[in-house]
């Protein structure tokens, strides 16, 4: 037998472990000295210890260790810990993938205009109309005329916070001309529908995501970013692009100045 000392730099763990692990029943001393004290492991143990050190390893917490060895829910504590470990897994090797390619655009300096992200976009309740124009420009006077018959129709209706009014693009593609454009406006409820304009809901999306600062006849470089960027990433396209506008010509002067968020819904591949 061991006292707890030795058995401690045997099996590579400290003391305070040991009568941590004993204090919980996951590894009890085989033999505890009344009048000393002194707690006592067999060789025997050291082999259950290294099973405890291995478990902890694989991530698992004591309570699951504690159900794996009282042959509690077994199954599902592993299949568990296996599908964390596999979602980990792929985030990391998502992030290597977004490091590699940054990595690689900063040593060549191309495209550092440009910066993708993937985020999260909640579902939401969205007035939209979805028509063919001439070429983004016709966006100045229909987007505002949406607005204003949405309101004569729903005087009370609110945007949501904070606001979301967006395109989706059914092209599939970047064009800049004879546009399929469904202009979209986030609000707090469904409202009275009007002259082709109707209410929706659009369910939550994870998008490849980047910002475009200057005016809308340069979208093309923004797309050509982003497309690329979620082809070298470990991405596939999962429906069509949308353009967030964040500041324009309602608050901005110059064209220069206006910002627009080009978000492209993707899945992992």
């Amino acid at each position: 037998m061991y006292k707890i000392g030795m058995f401690s730099k045997h099996g590579k763990v400290t003391i305070k472990t040991l009568r941590h692990y004993d204090e919980v029943g996951l590894l009890r001393p085989a033999y505890i000295d009344e009048e000393t004290g002194y707690r006592y492991y067999t060789t025997e143990q050291l082999s259950h210890l290294h099973e405890i050190i291995a478990l902890r390893q694989m991530g698992f917490s004591i309570p699951e260790i504690l159900s794996i060895f009282n042959n509690f829910n077994v199954e599902k504590i592993l299949e568990q810990r296996k599908a964390e470990l596999e979602s980990e897994y792929r985030i990391i090797i998502n992030r290597l993938f977004r490091l590699n390619y940054y990595i690689k655009e900063k040593k060549e300096g191309r495209n550092m205009n440009y910066q993708a992200v993937i985020k999260e976009i909640p579902e939401c309740i969205v007035f939209s109309k979805r028509q063919i124009i001439e070429n983004y420009n016709t966006l100045m006077e229909l987007v505002p005329s949406i607005g204003k018959k949405v309101k004569a129709a729903n005087p009370t209706l609110k945007c949501a916070q904070p606001e979301y009014c967006f395109n989706i693009y059914h092209d599939g593609e970047y064009k800049e001309k004879d546009i399929d454009v469904e202009v979209c406006e986030a609000v707090v409820e469904f409202g009275i529908e009007s002259d082709g304009i109707i209410f929706k809901k659009i369910p939550a999306v994870t998008v490849a995501s980047v910002m475009h600062k200057g005016p809308y006849k340069d979208f093309g470089s923004a797309y050509a970013f982003i497309f690329k960027w979620i082809e070298e990433n470990g991405y596939i396209v999962a429906d069509n692009a949308r353009e967030s506008y964040i500041d324009g010509i309602w608050n901005k002067e110059s064209e220069n100045d206006w910002l627009t968020e080009i978000q492209v819904p993707v899945m992992q591949k």
